[in-house]
C-alpha cells in the first residue's frame, strides 16, 4: 500500500502488487471491510441515485457475468461511450472484472470517431446509451456485441435486461502488473488519435494522487467535473477516489455556474476538482450566498491556473486551489501536495515515487531556471505501456542519456531552486482549450473536406477564458468569398464530422499560409511568440 502523508515530508515507497484487479481488490474490498457510499448521482432534471460499495460490487459482478456470456474474454477491448451516468462506472468496472480492456469515450464522438476507434483497437463490443445508438449503427454493424443503456434498438442488447438476468460473476480475472488494463484515445499533433494503453500497475498507481493531491479519506465526497472519456476521470472520479474508499459525486447536466455552487452546497462536497476555465466562471458569482462549509480542498488540472482566479476563489471560500500536472500517458506527475508550500501558478513538485525533471534534447538534466523538456525518469508504474500498435510513436517519446532513460511529456517548463515546476508550453502543435486536448490535423482534415477550401492551418491562440481557442487560417479557392456564412458553414461541417468541441471558434480567411522551403505549412508562424 501507499504510505500516508507526513506533513512537510515526502515519505513514500512504491509497493505495486504482482497481480491486481480493481473490481475485486478495490470495489469488493471496501464492500467487505468498510461498506459505505461510493457514488451519488444527479441529473439536470433533479433525478438522483446513490450506491454503496456493496451495491456496486453486486451490479458489476452481474454485468461481468453477462459480458462473459457474450464471449468477451480477458484482453478483449470494449468501447464504453457514455455521459455522466452511473452505468458508466458499472460498465467500466464490470469490463475490468473479467480482465477485458475498457476504452472510455465521450458522447460527443461522431460515427467517424467511433469507426476509427473500433477498427484500430479491434474491439469486440460497445456499450452506449440507446438514445444515441442509431448514430453508431453503421460503424458497429459487424461488431459481435452491442449493448444499449435504455431503449435498445433492434440488434442491440438491453443493458438492464442482461444485467437483471445474470448471476453474479465469481471472483475476478487475475491480472499481472504488466498486463493491459485500460486504453484511452488521445489527440496528437499529427495523424489519428493515439491509443494509450495502461497496465494494471497504473490503475493501482492512481491511488497516489488521490492520497497526496486530492487528500481524500474514506466516506468523503469528491466532485470532479471531467468528462468520462478523459484520464482525469480515472484520477478523480473512479479509480483514485474508490481506491481510498471515498465517494464520487456525478452530475449529468450542463455547466451553469450558479448550479455548480448550489450542488457543492447541497451535497456537502468536501473535495472539488475543476479546470481553471470553470473556476474562472464561478468566481464571478455571489459565492457567499452558498454554504460551502463542507469544502476543505479545491484542486485543478488540465490547463494552466490563473493565480488571480485562485486568489479570488480563496477569498470567497477560504480554500486554496492546488494545481497539478498530468497527461493521459503518465497520469498525474507534478502535484501541489498536502503538507507542502502551495505556489500559485506552479505545477507543483514531482509526485511521490516520481523523478520528474527538466532535461535538454539529449536527456541531460538542466539547472534551475533553464527551460527544457518536462521529463520523467523510467521505469515508473504510472507510465503507459505504449501507444497501441504504434511502436515508432512510442519510441519517439523517449531519450536516453547514459543509464537514464527519460520519458518526454511533450511539454516544456522550468524548475525553480526549490524544485517546483513551472509550465512554459507544448513542444508540438497540440491545442489545449478549456482542458480539452485537440490535434490540429483532425480539424484541418475536416475543413479540407469542404470543396471551397484550398488549404488551411489550425492553431491555438491565447484566450482569457479558455486558455487557448481553436483558430483556423483558411485559404479559399479562387472566386470564393470569405463571408460570415462561409464561417458558419465551415464550423458546422467540423462539428458534423468530428467531436464538436474541436470546431474552430475563430476562422480567419487569408491569401496564403507561411511555409518552409519544402512546402510544409508552418503552424508556429501563425501563433504569437511566448
Amino acid at each position: 500500500m501507499v504510505d500516508t502523508v507526513v506533513a512537510g515530508t515526502r515519505a513514500f515507497a512504491w509497493n505495486v502488487p504482482e497481480t491486481f484487479n480493481f473490481a475485486s481488490d478495490v470495489v469488493d474490498h471496501w464492500a467487505k471491510v468498510n461498506d459505505g457510499p461510493c457514488l451519488i448521482w444527479e441529473n439536470e432534471a433533479g433525478e438522483t441515485r446513490s450506491y454503496t460499495f456493496s451495491e456496486m460490487s453486486l451490479l458489476t459482478k452481474k454485468l461481468a457475468s453477462a459480458l462473459a456470456a457474450q464471449g468477451i474474454r480477458k484482453g478483449d477491448r470494449v468501447l464504453v461511450v457514455m455521459p455522466r451516468i452511473p452505468e458508466w462506472q458499472i460498465a467500466m468496472v464490470a469490463v475490468m472484472r473479467i480482465g477485458a480492456v475498457p476504452i472510455p469515450g465521450i458522447e460527443m464522438l461522431t460515427a467517424r470517431d467511433v469507426e476509427y476507434r473500433l477498427g484500430n483497437s479491434e474491439a469486440v463490443a460497445m456499450i452506449c446509451r440507446g438514445a444515441i445508438a442509431s448514430r453508431y449503427e453503421e460503424p458497429t454493424r459487424n461488431l459481435p456485441t452491442r449493448i444499449a443503456v435504455g431503449d435498445a434498438p433492434d440488434g442491440w442488447l438491453d443493458f438492464y435486461a442482461i444485467l437483471d438476468a445474470a448471476e453474479p460473476y465469481e471472483g475476478a480475472a487475475v491480472l499481472q502488473a504488466e498486463e493491459p488494463a485500460i486504453m484511452y484515445y488521445t489527440s496528437g499533433s499529427t495523424g489519428h488519435p493515439k491509443g494509450v494503453v495502461h497496465a494494471t500497475r497504473a490503475i493501482y498507481a492512481w491511488r497516489v494522487s488521490a492520497i497526496y493531491w486530492l487528500d481524500l479519506r474514506p466516506g468523503e465526497i469528491i466532485w470532479c467535473t471531467a468528462d468520462t472519456g478523459w484520464a482525469k476521470a480515472g484520477t478523480s472520479i473512479l479509480y483514485g477516489p474508490w481506491s481510498v474508499g471515498a465517494c464520487a459525486f456525478f452530475y449529468d447536466g450542463p455547466f451553469v455556474p450558479a448550479k455548480r455552487l448550489e450542488l457543492l452546497s447541497r451535497h456537502g462536497v468536501t473535495v472539488y476538482c475543476a479546470p481553471a476555465t470553470e473556476l474562472n466562471r464561478l468566481v464571478a458569482e455571489d459565492i457567499g450566498a452558498y454554504d460551502l462549509s463542507a469544502l476543505r480542498r479545491t484542486v485543478s488540472a488540465g490547463e494552466a491556473m490563473n493565480p488571480v482566479v485562485a486568489e479570488k476563489w480563496k477569498a470567497a471560500t477560504g480554500v486554496d486551489v492546488a494545481e497539478a500536472f498530468g497527461q493521459t500517458e503518465a497520469l498525474m506527475v507534478a502535484l501541489n501536495m498536502v503538507g507542502h508550500e502551495l505556489r500559485l501558478g506552479s505545477m507543483g513538485l514531482p509526485g511521490p515515487g516520481i523523478d520528474l525533471d527538466i532535461v535538454d534534447d539529449q536527456g541531460r538534466r538542466l539547472p534551475s531556471g533553464e527551460e527544457g523538456h518536462i521529463a520523467m525518469l523510467t521505469p515508473n508504474p504510472q507510465l503507459m505501456l505504449g501507444y497501441w500498435k504504434d511502436p515508432e510513436r512510442t519510441a519517439a517519446c523517449f531519450v536516453t542519456n547514459g543509464n537514464e532513460r527519460w520519458y518526454l511529456t511533450g511539454d516544456r517548463g522550468v524548475r525553480d531552486e526549490d524544485g517546483y515546476l513551472w509550465y512554459r508550453g507544448r513542444t508540438d502543435d497540440m491545442i489545449n482549450s478549456a482542458g480539452y486536448r485537440i490535434g490540429p490535423l483532425e480539424v484541418e482534415n475536416a475543413l479540407l473536406e469542404v470543396d471551397e477550401v484550398l488549404e488551411c492551418a489550425v492553431v491555438g491562440l491565447p484566450d482569457p477564458e479558455r486558455g487557448e481557442v481553436v483558430t483556423a487560417f483558411v485559404v479559399l479557392k479562387e472566386g470564393v468569398e470569405g463571408s460570415p456564412a462561409m464561417v458558419e458553414r465551415l464550423q458546422n461541417h467540423v462539428k458534423s464530422v468530428t467531436a464538436p468541441y474541436k470546431y474552430p471558434r475563430q476562422i480567419r480567411f487569408v491569401d496564403s499560409l507561411p511555409k518552409t522551403t519544402t512546402g510544409k505549412i508552418m503552424r508556429r508562424a501563425l501563433r504569437p511568440p511566448r
